[in-house]
C-alpha cells in the first residue's frame, strides 16, 4: 500500500538528491501574494468609485466604501497565507519576500490611505469657506502620506532584519502593516454601518477620530513596541477548552456583527502594544 504524502512531500521531488521543491511549488505562495496585490488594487478602484458616487449627490452609506474595506480585509487573509505556505513547502526566497513587501505597500499602505481620504472627503461641508476647505484637505494629504511612508519604512525594516525563520514569527517589532491597514479599513466599515443604522452621533465621532487613528497607526508601525503574532502564539500546539470556546465565540461574532467585531478587534490589537508598553513602564521593578 502506497503511503500517503503530506503537502510538503507532494511538492518536493522524491527522486531529487537534494530534495529541492518542484518548480510548480514556487508558484503557490506567489499566487497568494498576487491575490493580496489584486485585493489592494481592487480596493483602490472601489474607493474611487465611492468618490464618484458621492460626487453624483449620493450621500449616506456608500456600498463602494463598504466593498473597499472588505477587500482590504481579504488582503490580510491572503497575506497571512503566502508566507505560511512558502515555509510549509520550503519555497521561501528573496524574490518572494520582496514581492510580498511590494504587495503590502499597495494593500496596507496606499489602499487604506486612498479609502480614508475619499471616505472623509464626503463629510466636508460644501458651505465651508474655501480657505478652510483647502487647509483641511492639505492636512489630510500630509497625514495619509505619513501613514504610507511609515508603512513602507516598516516593511523595509522587516526585510533587512534577517529574522524570517519560523522561530521569529511569534512577535512583531512595531505594528504589522496588515494590522494598521486593517484597522483603518475596519474603522470605515464600522462607521458606515453606524450611519446606516441612524446612530449619527457615533458616526460623527468616528469621522473626527479617523485622522488621529491613521496618524497613530502610522507611527506605531515604525515604533519599537512589540506586538504578538496571534495565530502563532495562541492558536498553535495543544489548545485548551477555554481557548477553543474563545475562538468559537469570535467566529460567531464575526458572522453576526462582523463590522463591529472587526472594527473593535483591530482597534484593540493596535492599542495592545502601547498598553502593554505603558504597563511595563508603570509596574514597579522587583529588587
Amino acid at each position: 500500500m502506497t503511503p500517503r504524502l503530506n503537502l510538503r512531500e507532494r511538492l518536493i521531488d522524491p527522486n531529487s538528491p537534494d530534495r529541492r521543491p518542484r518548480r510548480a511549488a514556487y508558484a503557490l505562495p506567489t499566487l497568494f501574494t498576487a491575490g493580496n496585490l489584486f485585493m489592494g488594487y481592487l480596493a483602490i478602484l472601489k474607493a474611487v468609485e465611492g468618490a464618484l458616487w458621492v460626487q453624483s449627490g449620493n450621500y449616506g452609506p456608500n456600498p463602494h466604501f463598504d466593498f473597499a474595506a472588505v477587500v482590504i480585509g481579504l488582503s490580510v487573509f491572503f497575506d497571512g497565507l503566502d508566507g505560511r505556505i512558502a515555509r510549509l513547502t520550503n519555497t521561501t526566497s528573496e524574490f518572494g519576500r520582496e514581492l510580498d513587501s511590494l504587495a503590502d505597500v499597495i494593500s496596507f499602505g496606499i489602499a487604506p490611505a486612498v479609502l480614508a481620504f475619499v471616505w472623509g472627503y464626503q463629510f466636508l461641508d460644501p458651505s465651508t469657506p474655501p480657505e478652510i476647505r483647502k487647509y483641511t484637505m492639505q492636512s489630510g494629504y500630509f497625514v495619509l502620506f505619513m501613514f504610507v511612508c511609515c508603512g513602507a519604512m516598516r516593511l523595509a525594516r522587516f526585510n533587512v532584519s534577517n529574522e524570517h525563520g519560523e522561530q521569529h514569527h511569534f512577535s512583531f517589532l512595531g505594528l504589522p502593516s496588515p494590522g494598521a491597514g486593517g484597522a483603518v479599513a475596519a474603522f470605515v466599515l464600522m462607521q458606515q454601518d453606524l450611519m446606516h443604522n441612524g446612530l449619527g452621533w457615533l458616526s460623527n465621532a468616528c469621522v473626527w477620530l479617523l485622522p488621529a487613528l491613521v496618524l497613530a497607526a502610522g507611527l506605531l508601525m515604525v515604533s519599537n513596541i512589540r506586538y504578538p503574532h496571534l495565530v502563532n502564539r495562541y492558536l498553535r500546539g495543544r489548545r485548551s477548552i477555554g481557548r477553543l470556546v474563545g475562538v468559537l465565540v469570535l467566529v460567531l461574532a464575526l458572522v453576526v456583527w462582523h463590522q463591529y467585531t472587526l472594527g473593535i478587534g483591530m482597534l484593540a490589537y493596535a492599542a495592545w502594544g502601547p498598553v502593554l508598553w505603558a504597563y511595563a513602564r508603570m509596574r514597579p521593578k522587583v529588587e
